[in-house]
């Protein structure tokens, strides 16, 4: 048999704890905690580190150390690759999607990133130069959704002030800006831009990233420090298509927009 990794280990001590608990599937656990069965089944398959809000309300259920099982799990998120495990079901859900729809208020959405700007951006994080390299490779190959015979819908909404923020260099953001002016002139790709005139709007608390596939159900990912969430609660994901809807009413049109993206690339960045 392979070696048990840190992430299966957690998950087979979880799924023993519930167990001696008296909670008999996943599902009972789960509707007690509040939460998807899925983030039950996740973390007992190893697929998946519990976040620390199910990792605590577990703890209590089962009356577990929660001190332990928070090293186990900190361990775990340790021994993760360039890509995160909590991060790995959003991404299984962005490759297959017919529609990704996103709102960025702070960055430049991932997929549409260059290299030096998605760098700059997890060095900021506090990642050493190897890992960075890493992560830039992680996002290039997630990227190649959009190279697919068959690409998504993209609609991405962003902040002009996403436009003006200083990105690692004038350059690495003229080069960004340019790069993203290409992308939304594409068929299947809209970019719209919310002038920083709009004032308060429906997406001021933060960033919003729904996706629509053939066969399930739609899944919403919103990002977060230290991780992000991924549900498919229909009630999470009807309220976010809301609030993006809101939010692009607000935004320029797609012409408009590139045409300012491209007026700041030039008035702001271009040296």
């Amino acid at each position: 048999m392979p070696p048990v990794t840190p992430r299966e280990f957690l998950g087979k001590e979880l799924c023993r704890a519930r167990l001696a608990a008296g909670f008999s599937s996943q599902q009972a656990l789960a509707d007690h905690l509040g939460f998807e069965r899925t983030a039950v089944a996740k973390a007992e398959s190893g697929d998946r580190v519990p976040s620390d809000p199910v990792l605590t309300a577990w703890a209590k259920a089962c009356d577990l150390d929660i001190e332990h099982y928070q090293r186990l799990a900190d361990l775990a998120r340790a021994s993760d690759g360039p890509v995160p495990a909590w991060f790995e079901y959003w991404l299984e859900r962005e490759r297959t999607a017919h529609m990704l729809r996103c709102w960025s208020p702070i960055i430049v959405p991932a997929l549409f990133e260059i290299p030096q700007y998605r760098r700059a951006v997890v060095m900021a994080g506090g990642n050493d130069p190897d890992r960075a390299d890493q992560l830039v490779a992680a996002t290039v190959e997630r990227q190649s959704v959009l190279l697919r015979p068959d690409p998504p819908e993209v609609v991405a909404v962003l902040h002009e002030l996403v436009l003006r923020r200083l990105i690692g260099s004038a350059q690495i953001m003229y080069d960004q800006l340019a790069y993203l002016a290409d992308l939304s002139a594409r068929p299947n790709i809209s970019v719209h831009v919310v002038p920083s005139s709009a004032g308060e709007h429906a997406g001021l608390s933060g960033d919003i990233s729904p996706a629509s596939g053939d066969g399930g159900l739609d899944v919403l990912h919103t990002d977060a420090v230290p991780e992000g969430h991924t549900t498919e609660s229909r009630s999470l994901v009807r309220r976010a298509a809301v609030t993006f809807e809101r939010v692009r009413r607000d935004a320029l049109p797609r012409a408009q927009s590139r045409d300012l993206i491209a007026e700041v690339a030039d008035e702001q960045w271009k040296q």
